[in-house]
């Protein structure tokens, strides 16, 4: 079959047997509970390697107005649209030594951003940078969160290498109790939490990690001190090293390439492999992206939205490998909103997903010389099962002698460590140093595990009462029971692959709230028929795509075969109609969760 034929249904049937047996081989009993979090003996994996030495500091007891749990791009943005809408006292509160969230802990080799830096940086208009290249380096994003910190005034009240370790609403004082692991315990009128999704490391449960005698550490806390070099390359410290890498996700194609240059020997265990598409990574002058126009960026951002979100779209503003995939979109997402018509859309979908992977396929075996290898490194699976990656040089350093992929989906991964070795189909590899590029624990909010606990009106746990009930919000936002408290984050909200986006359309309905209860000397609360009328939306319409996801590939898609979450977690016409919803509501309707201060909702 060619890349650009449809195929014929024959080879449908059998590619469908084909993924059905690649996604068999990789289901484990286990699920989730394969990975461990980077805490209690294993807290090392965690710890901060670029902050330096802690600063002292006397506890504090003071109030501020808001409290932002965060100094990623979510709490940066939230700061800086309250800033905006003229809130003064705003304390971003951060676990990490400096803003930038998952740009301050990722700073591994080879790292760049995988959406366009014009689209994915925000507040580019409001701060007038506009980024080199097409797709940022970590450090140019790092520092670009740095100049919103700055120009935004978000430096002068932050606690940083601090975590929040619990919020009670003070109900004679209406008003939240912060307190921090530096015996911090502040006041604040609001609390906007935005602790992300991409903080946490996660690691593999393999036996034996704690006997291993080599060197290891996490991707997300990347030890120059021990490889030497920069996110540039050129790591001296691994030229007489064998080194191991752990997972071929997005990270893992980044960083594989960089280390492959400077390691004696490099072994990449691979579970399942990524779809690699062409990156096509260049210097991008402010001419070709219309920066001398005002509003360049979100116009530019919005086009790459509405493309991504499957939605017409005449001008393709962005014009890569995310935007060209967007045609698969339009026939995908159809037979999630229309059950009764899935079926017709389904089959459309799978004729182009088919074209689609053959490519990507057919680019493995014009990259890599030796054939048995190329098979192993194909992805088989439909291209929406995992997130796609880019990379120009993936391939071509497996073509280098001293670089061995190792297969470990017959084994279901990593049989165990030893001493000095990796431990795979009863053969050992020899490592000096382990490296686990296996990402992060993906939708674990602090809030959402209960490492934040939040205890609202009548002392109240938002966590126990979501258990007896499900996640209750409004919009994604609030909650009946705990005023002022503003949640960021995709759980019954909107997604997308440009979450920046996402995050910055939150942050605006978060500071618009404020500002509506200022104005009005009101608390911030939904009721509980506000709160049922927004699930019954969210279920009335919630996609039918389980029987996509029980199809792929293990992942955090489907929480590793699993399948998704039961209930309404996303609102289900996606991020582009989202936005326009809240746009609406909050003309018209933002007074509904405006109640009087010391008011007690039965």
């Amino acid at each position: 079959m060619t890349t650009r034929q449809a195929p014929s249904p024959e080879e449908l049937a059998a590619l469908r047997e084909r993924y059905r047996s690649e996604r068999e081989r990789r289901v484990r009993p286990d699920g989730a509970a394969q990975y461990r979090a980077a805490e209690a003996e294993f807290g090392y994996f965690a710890a901060d390697p670029y902050a330096g030495e802690a600063v002292e500091r006397p506890p504090l007891r003071d109030e501020v107005d808001v409290a932002v749990v965060g100094g990623g791009f979510g709490g940066l943005l939230a700061g800086a649209r309250l800033r905006q809408r003229g809130v003064r006292r705003v304390r971003l509160v951060e676990r990490g030594g400096d803003f930038g969230g998952t740009w301050y802990w990722n700073r591994y080799p080879g790292v760049h951003c995988d959406v366009e830096s014009h689209v994915y940086l925000p507040l580019l208009d409001e701060t007038g940078h506009v980024p080199e290249w097409k797709y940022a380096p970590g450090e140019e994003i790092r520092r670009h969160a740095v100049r919103v910190a700055e120009r935004y005034e978000l430096y002068a009240d932050a606690l940083f290498s601090t975590s929040v370790t619990s919020l009670t609403w003070d109900e004679n004082a209406d008003r939240w109790l912060v307190a921090t692991d530096r015996g911090d315990a502040f006041l604040a009128t609001y609390v906007i939490t935005a602790t992300g999704t991409l903080t946490e490391p996660k690691l593999p449960g393999i036996p034996g990690v704690e006997e291993f005698a080599g060197h290891t550490f996490h991707t997300s806390r990347w030890d120059y001190g021990y490889t030497g070099g920069s996110p540039e390359g050129g790591m001296t410290g691994l030229a007489d090293k064998r080194v191991g890498i752990v997972g071929t996700g997005a990270t893992g194609v980044q960083v594989i390439p960089k280390v492959a240059e400077d390691a004696a020997h490099l072994y990449v265990f691979q579970r399942t492999p990524s779809s690699v598409d062409v990156r096509a990574n260049r210097r991008t002058p402010p001419a070709e992206v219309g920066a001398d126009r005002p509003g360049w960026a979100r116009a530019r951002r919005e086009n790459f939205l509405r493309l991504v979100s499957g939605e017409p779209e005449e001008n393709d503003l962005v014009d890569d490998r995310w935007t060209a995939s967007a045609a698969l979109l339009e026939k995908l997402l159809p037979s999630f909103r229309r059950p009764r018509e899935r079926r017709e859309y389904e089959a459309a979908y799978e004729r182009a997903d088919a074209a689609k992977m053959n490519e990507l396929r057919a680019r493995v075996t014009a990259s890599v010389e030796d054939r048995e290898l190329a098979e192993a490194l194909k992805p088989w699976y439909r291209y929406a099962c995992k997130r796609p990656t880019f990379s120009d040089t993936y391939y071509a350093a497996f073509n280098r002698p001293h670089v061995t992929l190792v297969d470990t989906a017959d084994t279901h991964g990593i049989e165990r460590l030893t001493r000095n070795g990796v431990v795979v189909g009863g053969t050992t590899y020899p490592v000096d140093c382990l490296i686990f590029a296996t990402g992060f624990s993906v939708g674990a909010s602090d809030i959402h595990t209960g490492r934040l606990p939040v205890r609202g009106r009548g002392g109240a746990d938002l966590l126990e009462v979501w258990r007896e009930r499900g996640p209750r919000t409004l919009h994604g936002f609030t909650a009946h029971g705990f005023p002022n408290l503003i949640q960021l984050g995709s759980l019954q909200n909107a997604s997308s692959v440009n979450f920046t986006h996402v995050l910055d359309e939150q942050a605006v309905h978060a500071a618009a709230l404020v500002a509506a209860a200022e104005e009005a000397g009101a608390l911030i609360e939904p009721s509980r028929a506000a709160e049922d009328a927004w699930l019954a939306t969210l279920a009335r319409d919630a996609p039918d795509h389980a029987w996509f996801h029980a199809e792929c590939t293990p992942g955090y898609y489907n929480r590793e075969g699993r399948g998704r979450p039961d209930g309404p977690t996303a609102y289900p016409h996606g991020a582009v109609a989202f936005h326009a919803l809240l746009a609406r509501w909050r003309a018209e309707r933002i007074d509904e969760v405006l109640v009087p201060r010391r008011a007690r909702e039965s």
